[in-house]
C-alpha cells in the first residue's frame, strides 16, 4: 500500500507509507538477522535446551527493558499508537523459563544484550517515535515467523504446548488481522520524510542489534548441539 504526499511546492509525489518504509528498508538488515547460525540451527531442530534457554534469558532482559519504557511513553502519540498490553512478552517468557531451566537464575552476562537494552533507553530520550521501530521489529516478528519457530519447536522437542506461552498471544486474535490494523495505526501517524527515514533507520538498528545476539550465541553453538 502507498500513499500520496503533497510536497511543499505543491506537486503531488508517491511515497511509501510508514508501514512499507519500515519493511522495505530494513530487508537487508531483517534477512541478515535471520540467516544467522545460531537461527538456522535452532530452526534446524539442532539447538538443545540449553541453548534456547540462553536465547530466551536474554529476550526476557530486551522485553523487560523495552516494555517498560514503552509503558513510561504511552502517551506519546506514536507510542500510544501501538502500545497494547496484550503483546507483552514478560510473563510468558518466565512461564517458558520454568519449563525450559527451571529454578536457574535468571541473570545473563550478555554484552549484546547490554547494548540493545542500552540502546532501547537512549532511543527514548532521543525522541520517542523512535521506540515505534523496536515495538515493531520485536513484535510483529514475534507475530510472523516468530509463529513458525514456535511449531518448529513444539515438533523438535515434543512438546504438546509446554515451554512455548512466548508464542501464543491469546487476546489477539487472528495474528494476520492484528498485524494490519498496527500497520494502518503506523501509516496514520503522518510522519515527516525526514522522521520517517528516522524510524526506518532505528528499524535497521533494531535488526542489526538481534544479530548481534543471534551472533553471540552463535559462538556456543558447539555446546548446544542437540
Amino acid at each position: 500500500m502507498r500513499a500520496v504526499r503533497v510536497v511543499r511546492h505543491g506537486e503531488p509525489t508517491t511515497e511509501p507509507t510508514l508501514s512499507v518504509a519500515m519493511r522495505e528498508g530494513s530487508q537487508a538488515e531483517h534477512r541478515a538477522a535471520e540467516d544467522s547460525a545460531f537461527m538456522s540451527e535452532l530452526l534446524g531442530g539442532r539447538v538443545d535446551e540449553r541453548g534456547y534457554a540462553d536465547y530466551l534469558l536474554r529476550l526476557r532482559r530486551v522485553y523487560a527493558v523495552m516494555e517498560a519504557v514503552v509503558r513510561a511513553h504511552h502517551h506519546e502519540p506514536a507510542v500510544a499508537a501501538v502500545h497494547d498490553a496484550a503483546l507483552e512478552r514478560l510473563a510468558a517468557i518466565d512461564a517458558d523459563l520454568d519449563h525450559w531451566s527451571p529454578g536457574v537464575d535468571r541473570t545473563v552476562a550478555s554484552p549484546a544484550t547490554d547494548a540493545y537494552c542500552a540502546r532501547l533507553c537512549t532511543a527514548a530520550d532521543e525522541w520517542p517515535t523512535l521506540l515505534v521501530a523496536h515495538h515493531y521489529t520485536r513484535y510483529l516478528g514475534d507475530l510472523s515467523g516468530g509463529q513458525a519457530i514456535g511449531r518448529i519447536l513444539d515438533r523438535t522437542f515434543d512438546l504438546d504446548g509446554a515451554g512455548i506461552a512466548f508464542y501464543d498471544f491469546p487476546e489477539v486474535g487472528k495474528p494476520k488481522v492484528y498485524k494490519d490494523g498496527y500497520r494502518a495505526r503506523l501509516d496514520a501517524l503522518d510522519l515527516t520524510a525526514d522522521e520517517t527515514a528516522r524510524v526506518v533507520e532505528e528499524v535497521r538498528g533494531a535488526f542489526r542489534l538481534n544479530r548481534a545476539l543471534f551472533a553471540e550465541l552463535g559462538e556456543n553453538l558447539a555446546a548446544y548441539a542437540r
